[in-house]
């Protein structure tokens, strides 16, 4: 079993930035994928970011050039750095944690992130 627990959402005005952070505890072994989704209001849960163990990273191509994902392996966290926010970030977002051999994953509880226009 693995809990995540996310902090850092909050109301934050157009260009802003804020940084939200999610920490993995239990059986984390395998876990190689962490990332962030969000789902906004009405719609689906679309991914933001992902970043794997060693490094590589992924973005939606609407976040590119102003979220930063980054990971601090010893303390199972990983970072969403979101500069140059727009009022259509606003969503929830949720922190993920996947084992691509044991094709498991588990969700946070979700931060909501409102960008004031």
């Amino acid at each position: 079993q693995v809990e995540l627990v996310e902090s850092g959402g909050g109301l934050v005005q157009a260009g802003g930035s804020l940084r939200l952070s999610c920490a993995a505890s239990g059986s984390v072994f395998g876990f190689n994928v962490m990332g962030w989704y969000r789902q906004a209001s009405g719609k689906q849960r679309e991914l933001v970011a992902t970043i794997i163990s060693g490094g590589p990273t992924n973005y939606a191509d609407s976040v590119k050039g102003r979220f930063t994902i980054s990971r601090d392996g010893a303390k199972n966290t990983v970072y969403l750095q979101m500069n140059s926010l727009k009022p259509e970030d606003t969503a929830v977002y949720y922190c993920n944690i996947r084992s691509i051999m044991l094709n498991k994953d588990y969700w946070g509880q979700g931060t909501q992130v409102t960008v004031s226009s």
